[in-house]
């Protein structure tokens, strides 16, 4: 087994190109394997082991405190190698090929609840300077309306309608669709134009726009959104990504039907909102949790 597992290695480094961190992964999955082959069936060769005694070894895995995740890592290292000595015809059947992995918890969204939200959001923290007036405004449109930061960056004056008091976003495969927003909103964006209009030049027609002028980029909006957003301790994430979560958050909190937040959002799929009802839910027991005298 160990000779296949150096030949199979070398096939990664000479003929996949695979980085050296992956080689080394792979080994190291290969070898456990071999290492629990030879203490529990110790008679048996590449030919007769079976799905049996892989599922053992995944028993011995998660018996090990082995996560989820890594335990299923190590299946797709097996399932790689048992491709390899098919082709090679060291084996005549793939005894994984069936062998489903374990089910994996996702982590819920990070986000920001309301009362963060207005604290970072406050008037003191900002000056009176166009750049931090378009910075709040900033945060505050992430928080409000769910968009992406790519939406944000491409937003052009064209997209944001203030007799109807929507903006047009454009998504991911160039997928459109239509953000309201609040009146205080429409005053907030309205007092952010006339300061951009009076103090930049050289117009680019993107809506936000940097002091020449000129379109912002991805990493100047983390900047910003992060350096806010670390004001809250408790906050695992300070990507301006956590404002869409909370934005989704807040509206299943207070009722927002799903199927809306799916279309402000842009998902293709209700799947993708789903994750939002969980965090809603966690905020139930949580409340439930404080008022409930048996809780």
């Amino acid at each position: 087994m160990k000779f296949l597992i150096e030949k199979y290695i070398k096939y990664l480094r000479y003929e996949k190109n695979l980085s050296l961190h992956t080689e080394i992964s792979y080994s190291t999955d290969l070898h456990q394997f071999s290492d629990f082959l030879e203490e529990h069936f110790p008679d048996n060769n590449i030919k007769t082991i079976d799905s049996d005694i892989i599922r053992l070894w995944i028993v011995s895995l998660v018996e090990n405190k082995i996560s989820a995740r890594s335990v299923n890592r190590k299946l797709s290292t097996l399932k790689s190698f048992y491709k390899f000595l098919l082709k090679i015809k060291e084996v005549d059947a793939n005894p994984i090929k069936r062998i489903t992995g374990l089910k994996t918890s996702k982590p819920l969204p990070a986000f920001v609840n309301d009362s963060d939200m207005n604290t970072i959001l406050d008037v003191d923290n900002f000056d009176s300077s166009f750049e931090s007036l378009r910075n709040r405004i900033i945060i505050e449109l992430f928080y409000v309306t769910g968009m992406r930061r790519a939406e944000l960056i491409g937003l052009k004056d064209t997209d944001v309608d203030f007799s109807s008091e929507n903006i047009q976003v454009t998504g991911k495969r160039n997928k459109q669709r239509i953000i309201p927003f609040s009146d205080g909103m429409k005053a907030l964006l309205e007092e952010y134009l006339a300061a951009r209009n009076k103090e930049v030049e050289n117009q680019s027609g993107y809506f936000f726009t940097r002091g020449n002028g000129q379109q912002l980029y991805p990493v100047l909006v983390h900047r910003i959104v992060n350096s806010n957003l670390k004001q809250i301790s408790t906050l695992s994430k300070t990507s301006p990504h956590v404002l869409r979560h909370s934005f989704a958050t807040t509206m299943l909190n207070n009722g927002a039907d799903i199927n809306a937040v799916k279309e402000l959002l842009g998902h293709s799929s209700l799947a993708a909102t789903e994750i939002y009802t969980h965090t809603s839910f966690e905020e139930l027991k949580k409340i439930y949790n404080k008022a409930h005298p048996r809780a």
